[in-house]
């Protein structure tokens, strides 16, 4: 699943939960819950993290393996 996705290419970037949360302007519990799957990441995150990251959107949610 996306959550995955998302935690596996924070590490690969060497940042904290607390890192992302701060891209994001939302508390590091908020993005934890993303990377946990407990919450749904909204479309701004996932276009946000998608731009930072410098992946597709459909990478980012799992819907490619091609960056």
């Amino acid at each position: 699943m996306y959550w995955q996705r998302i935690e596996d290419l924070r590490v690969d970037h060497d940042l904290t939960q607390l890192d992302v949360a701060n891209i994001l302007n939302c508390q590091r519990e908020v993005y934890r819950r993303y990377e946990k799957g407990t919450r749904e990441l909204p479309l701004s995150y996932a276009i946000i993290l998608a731009k930072y990251y410098n992946v597709s959107l459909d990478y980012l949610v799992g819907l490619s393996n091609i960056k």
